[in-house]
């Protein structure tokens, strides 16, 4: 089983007829087409931060959360090509293990104890650094002191798929979809709410070691938009595909 995760971002004022189309068509060919593969087919509207959202890279529309069984052959496969939607997203995507790979903290809370303000990133290590060296500074240096933010309270990552995964399903020709290339991990740290974020990201003074290619010394360490971009979830999906049966109208 693997887990497919997907951020995106669109032009604020196509978002009507985008979430038309997302609803209407392509919500329910992915689940009427997919659905013998798929165990959740999940999505969520991302909440915008009050300030700061561009130097975390973020991703204004939805993020899709997909486990699968196992993966369908890739093209057509005897279906026609997915609606086109009324203009491309720019999309962050990656391939995961089921469970993360690594769980930092926060496991022994509650549901009830406390809410969930969920920052999802997807961010990848410069061209110039390998993965192995990049690995090193993120699990050795880098999330042990991520965890002493005063807000943090729940710290989980997955490091991504490498070996290149083709989502099943075709677009019609021509159709150039705006994808922001591959990822080294998915990470999710949870706070209470966007004060609690702040105070731990924004206005935080915490010492930090940066890594070899920070010109800036500056925490989150990577550039915004090209090896960095995340959205903020709440704790319950929009929308269950797979258990949804509900019309547009």
């Amino acid at each position: 089983m693997v887990r497919s995760v997907a951020l995106h971002d669109i032009d604020w004022g196509n978002i009507a007829a985008q979430e038309r189309w997302y609803y209407r068509s392509h919500g329910p060919e992915i689940a009427r087409r997919f659905g013998p593969w798929l165990l959740r087919l999940e999505s969520y509207l991302p909440v915008a931060p009050p300030a700061g959202g561009p130097a975390v890279g973020f991703l204004n529309w939805r993020m899709t959360d997909s486990y699968w069984r196992e993966l369908p052959a890739p093209g057509a496969q005897g279906n026609l090509s997915f609606t086109l939607p009324p203009a491309p997203a720019r999309v962050a995507a990656c391939f995961v293990p089921a469970q993360p790979t690594e769980d930092f903290c926060g496991g022994e809370f509650q549901p009830d104890e406390k809410s969930a303000l969920r920052w999802c990133m997807l961010f990848r290590y410069p061209a110039a650094t390998s993965l192995e060296e990049g690995e090193r500074w993120f699990l050795d240096v880098h999330a042990k002191e991520v965890m002493r933010q005063p807000g943090l309270y729940r710290f989980f990552s997955y490091r991504a798929i490498q070996t290149p995964i083709e989502l099943p399903g075709t677009w019609p020709p021509g159709f150039q979809g705006r994808s922001f290339g591959a990822w080294a991990r998915y990470s999710e740290l949870w706070y209470e709410n966007f004060d609690e974020w702040q105070r731990s990201v924004l206005d935080s003074t915490l010492p930090y070691t940066p890594p070899p290619w920070s010109a800036s010394g500056r925490y989150p360490f990577f550039e915004p938009y090209v090896d960095l971009v995340s959205s903020f979830l709440l704790e319950r999906p929009n929308d269950e595909f797979l258990r949804d049966a509900r019309g547009y109208l």
